[in-house]
C-alpha cells in the first residue's frame, strides 16, 4: 500500500497528465468489461462490445449519451455498474484536474492557488490523500443532499420507499456529477412542471459545473463583514459571474426561441415554460438531462445550445468544454485590446499573459476537435450537418444531450464518439496541463516585429 501510494505521489509530481490518461483508461477498460456479462441487460442477452464501451466511456466520462435506454435495456446491475462509473468517473475528474491545477499554479510560482482558502494543508504536491479526502467529503456531502431533497418528492408522487431512494440517489449522484444518466423510463419529461424535482437536479448540476476550487473557496472562505465577497479568489469571482451570466442569457435566448413552438414550450403553460427555459441552459454546463425532445426544438435553439455546451463549466469540475474562465479570459482580452490596455485586468487583479495565451490555446484545441470530428461523423453517417455538430459538440463537451441519433449511429461512430468524450474528459485537462507545465525560458531571444494581425 504504501509502495503504492509512493508511486501515486511520484506520478502527480512528475507526469500528473500522463497519469491522468492511463488512470481513465484503466477505470474505463473495467467499466465496460463488468458491462460486458449478460446479467447486465434487462433481457440477459449480452450488451455488444462497441455499447458496452460506449456505456463505460459516457459513464466514466460523466457525459450522459446513451446508444440504449438506461432504465429499460440494462439491469438492475447494469445500472448500478453505470452510476459506479459515476462517481468514480466524478471523483477522478475533480481530483486529478485539482492535482494539475495544483502543479501549474506551485510551477507558475502562484502560492496554491488552487487551494487558497481550503483547510486541507495540502502544501505538497505529493499529499493526494488529503487532497482525495476533502474532494470525497464535498462531492458525497452535496449528492446526499440533494437525494434528501428529492426522496420525499417522489414517495410522494406514488414510488415506493426502496425505489424513492434509488432514484433519489441516483439523480443525486448523476447531477453533481454532471453526468446526465436517468434512472426512470421517460426521464425528466414526465416532471417538466414539477419545480420540487428539477429545481435541485437543476442546482445540483449548476453547483457541481462551478468545479471544486470554487465549492471550497466559497465553503471555508472566512467571513468577513462587508468584504467577504471581495476577498475571494479571481478564480471564483471569473467562474461564478460568468456562469450567472451564461445560465441568464441562455435562459432569455432558447425561452424566447422556443417559447411558441408547439412541440417543446409552446404546449406548457407560463409557469413551466420559465421553469423549462432555466433547466434547459442549466443543462449545457454539462448536466445532460432534459424536460423536452430536443429533436423538436428548432435549429436556431440548437446553435445556442451548441454554443453553450463548447464553453461547459468550471476548471477542476465535472463539467466539459473548454471552461467558462478561458471565456472570461479571452473576452476580458478582447476588451482590453479595443480600449488600448496594454494589461488584462479583472475584479482589481491582473491577468497573467501566460493565462491568456493558454486559453488561446484551449480555444483553438477545442475547435479543431470538434471540427476533425464533425468531418468524420458527415462521413460515417447519414445526419445533417446540424445533428452531426450537436451531438459531437455534446460529445466532446461531455454534456450528453442529443437530438436522438445517438440510438442509431453505425459502430465506426460509436468508437470515434467513445473516443471523443475521453479526450473531451480527460485530454483537454491532460494536455493543458502539460502546456502550462512546460515552463522553456529562452536564453536567446529573436528581434521583435509586429505582423498585421485581422
Amino acid at each position: 500500500m504504501l509502495a503504492l501510494r509512493g508511486w501515486v505521489d511520484r506520478a502527480a509530481r512528475e507526469y500528473p497528465a500522463r497519469l491522468a490518461m492511463t488512470v481513465f483508461a484503466a477505470v474505463i477498460t473495467l467499466f465496460t468489461l463488468l458491462l460486458l456479462p449478460p446479467w447486465a441487460t434487462a433481457s440477459g442477452r449480452s450488451a455488444s462490445i462497441v455499447d458496452a464501451l460506449f456505456t463505460a466511456t459516457s459513464a466514466v466520462c460523466v457525459t450522459g449519451l446513451v446508444v440504449h435506454d438506461t432504465a429499460t435495456y440494462w439491469s438492475e446491475y447494469g445500472r448500478v455498474v453505470i452510476l459506479l462509473g459515476i462517481k468514480i468517473g466524478g471523483l477522478g475528474v475533480m481530483t486529478l484536474a485539482s492535482l494539475l491545477g495544483l502543479a501549474v499554479s506551485r510551477r507558475l510560482g502562484l502560492t496554491q492557488k488552487l487551494l487558497t482558502a481550503s483547510e486541507t494543508k495540502t502544501e505538497r504536491l505529493g499529499e493526494v490523500g488529503a487532497l482525495l479526502r476533502t474532494i470525497i467529503i464535498t462531492a458525497t456531502s452535496i449528492e446526499v443532499a440533494i437525494a434528501l431533497l428529492l426522496f420525499p418528492r417522489f414517495l410522494a408522487l406514488g414510488d415506493p420507499a426502496g425505489l424513492a431512494a434509488w432514484h433519489a440517489v441516483f439523480y443525486g449522484i448523476s447531477s453533481f456529477n454532471n453526468a446526465g444518466f436517468v434512472p426512470t423510463e421517460h426521464g425528466l419529461m414526465p416532471f417538466a412542471s414539477d419545480w420540487l424535482v428539477l429545481m435541485p437536479i437543476a442546482v445540483g448540476v449548476f453547483v457541481g459545473s462551478l468545479g471544486f476550487p470554487v465549492i471550497l473557496n466559497i465553503m471555508t472562505h472566512r467571513r468577513r463583514r462587508h468584504h467577504w465577497i471581495r476577498s475571494l479568489s479571481l478564480h471564483t469571482k471569473l467562474t461564478v459571474t460568468t456562469s450567472l451570466g451564461l445560465l441568464v442569457g441562455g435562459a432569455l435566448f432558447i425561452g424566447a426561441l422556443e417559447w411558441s413552438n408547439p412541440a417543446t414550450l409552446g404546449a406548457q403553460d407560463g409557469a413551466t415554460r420559465v421553469l423549462s427555459s432555466i433547466f434547459a441552459s442549466v443543462m449545457p454546463r454539462s448536466g445532460g438531462f432534459s424536460t423536452v425532445d430536443v429533436h423538436e426544438m428548432h435549429q436556431e435553439t440548437w446553435l445556442v445550445t451548441d454554443a453553450l455546451m463548447f464553453v461547459g463549466g468550471g476548471s477542476a469540475s465535472t463539467a466539459g468544454g473548454i471552461k467558462v474562465t478561458t471565456l472570461a479570459v479571452m473576452l476580458l482580452a478582447i476588451l482590453s485590446e479595443a480600449r488600448g490596455d496594454k494589461d488584462t485586468d479583472a475584479f482589481g487583479r491582473r491577468i497573467p499573459r501566460d493565462t491568456i495565451r493558454l486559453a488561446i490555446a484551449v480555444v483553438f484545441m477545442g475547435a479543431t476537435a470538434v471540427l476533425v470530428s464533425c468531418l468524420a461523423l458527415l462521413r460515417l453517417t447519414p445526419f445533417s450537418m446540424a445533428e452531426v455538430l450537436y451531438e459531437v459538440i455534446s460529445a466532446f463537451a461531455t454534456v450528453g444531450l442529443s437530438t436522438g441519433i445517438t440510438p442509431d449511429l453505425p459502430d465506426p461512430a460509436k468508437y470515434w464518439l467513445s473516443g471523443l468524450m475521453f479526450v473531451g474528459r480527460v485530454g483537454v485537462i491532460s494536455v493543458m496541463g502539460s502546456l502550462a507545465l512546460r515552463d522553456r525560458r529562452r536564453i536567446v531571444r529573436f528581434p521583435e516585429e509586429r505582423p498585421i494581425v485581422g
